[in-house]
């Protein structure tokens, strides 16, 4: 067997061992990613900070202080709303079924038979909303590993204040390491701050759709929006789906229809417009591979893992795409 099968069989055989390791300990995986996620955020502004003179531990402190606040600002804001919404859940799938049993009741009327017992098992409309009560759920059950996380986060941003001087020590002056590192944590930081200002603006404008048409929790759909728009291309028609289908049940076809434009007007306005605009269509990421990565890490780390992929998958982008070695990899995963 030549040297070339041989490693590849080496590689496939690892990296099965190290999704099967990771699918076998999700409990600890998810809250580590989940500060690692935190912490890159929350590295541009401590960096600020100590540009600005404040001293390397009272900046650590005061970004500490705002995580925390958001924290329990976004709590107090939707946490009622999650345990509402998940305990009339099974009442929302029943009245949604009812609705399109009507539906195609008023179908028949006219003329166009439907089997509805076969289309209702290909597609059923009460698993997405079953999917959204899950996730809310998944959310809900990090946020009582927010002490974990939170320890790791100052751990984290504690050791990034001097990871520079590290790679000077490890690598010494090499230009190429300090290029890389400059280049990375540009690029990311850019990402980010772009990202996160338009994820902002997308559900801060889905919430007052939701509210203006009258459906239920409409702050927990603009965090909602909020959330799923760091996931590219798809992230805000997933995030469009319990609305419209809430809509639906409490008010109709008419009203689901008008909450459903205003989400598709979002989604063209935010994603196809402002953000290639100021982010530029080079950090972005194609959509067989944003399809992949959910796919892949829903399946090995459950909901919360739908929202980590995309940001990893673009790190990772970001990392590769800094390296004249590795950059063919990320124009691969591009979205051009």
């Amino acid at each position: 067997m030549s040297s070339g099968v041989t490693r590849t069989i080496l590689l496939v055989a690892g990296l099965m061992i190290i999704v099967a390791g990771l699918k076998a300990s999700v409990s600890l995986v998810v809250p580590l990613l989940l500060s690692a996620v935190v912490a890159v955020v929350c590295a541009p502004p401590m960096f600020w900070l100590q540009r600005k003179g404040v001293p390397g531990g009272l900046a650590v402190f005061i970004i500490v202080l705002v995580v925390i606040a958001l924290n329990v600002g976004v709590t107090a804001l939707v946490g009622n709303s999650v345990q509402d919404f998940t305990n009339n859940l099974p009442q929302y799938q029943d009245r949604l079924q009812e609705q399109f049993s009507g539906l195609f009741v008023l179908l028949a009327s006219y003329g166009l038979e439907l089997p509805q017992g076969t289309i209702l098992e290909q597609i059923n409309p009460g698993s997405a909303m079953k999917l959204a009560g899950n996730l809310l759920n998944s959310l809900g059950n990090v946020l009582t590993n927010a002490f974990f996380i939170l320890l790791t986060v100052i751990f984290i941003l504690l050791e990034a204040a001097s990871f520079p001087q590290k790679l000077k020590t490890a690598f010494g002056e090499k230009e190429e390491t300090s290029d890389f590192f400059k280049k990375f944590t540009a690029s990311l930081n850019q990402y980010l701050k772009i990202k996160t200002l338009i994820s902002i603006g997308t559900g801060a404008v889905a919430g007052l759709l939701c509210w203006g048409a009258g459906v239920d929790y409409p702050l927990l759909w603009a965090l909602l929006a909020f959330i799923f728009n760091y996931v590219p291309n798809i992230g805000s028609l997933i995030a469009a789906v319990p609305p419209v289908l809430l809509g639906f049940v409490q008010f109709g076809f008419g009203r689901a229809l008008i909450v459903a434009a205003g989400y598709f007007v979002i989604n063209t306005v935010f994603g196809s417009v402002i953000e290639p605009r100021f982010m530029g269509r080079g950090l972005g990421l194609s959509t067989l591979v944003v399809f992949l990565s959910l796919v892949v890490w829903g399946w090995v780390l459950g909901p919360v893992g739908m929202l980590l992929s995309v940001p990893l998958t673009m790190m990772a982008k970001i990392a590769l795409e800094a390296n004249d070695e590795t950059r063919w990899v990320a124009v691969m995963l591009g979205a051009e």
